[in-house]
């Protein structure tokens, strides 16, 4: 059986693959290149608690809207 062209799959077919296939350490690896490829994260230092989110607005906006949409490829 050939491997699936990783670097052709979307980051969420990628994600996908890598769950089902969790001992592919090829796919693994081509899984966070691409996120790291990608950068769609938000960095923020770590809370001290849950009050500090008030100061990460972008944040937090970026969670609901991916939360209302369905997409759980974060």
């Amino acid at each position: 059986m050939s491997k699936p062209n990783f670097q052709a799959m979307s980051q969420k077919d990628l994600h996908a693959y890598v769950l089902a296939h969790r001992d592919d350490q090829e796919a693994f690896y081509a899984y966070v290149d691409k996120l790291h490829a990608e950068a769609n994260w938000v960095e923020m230092p770590p809370l001290q608690s849950l009050e500090d989110l008030e100061n990460y607005p972008e944040f937090v906006e970026r969670v609901r809207s991916s939360s209302q949409s369905g997409d759980n490829a974060i």
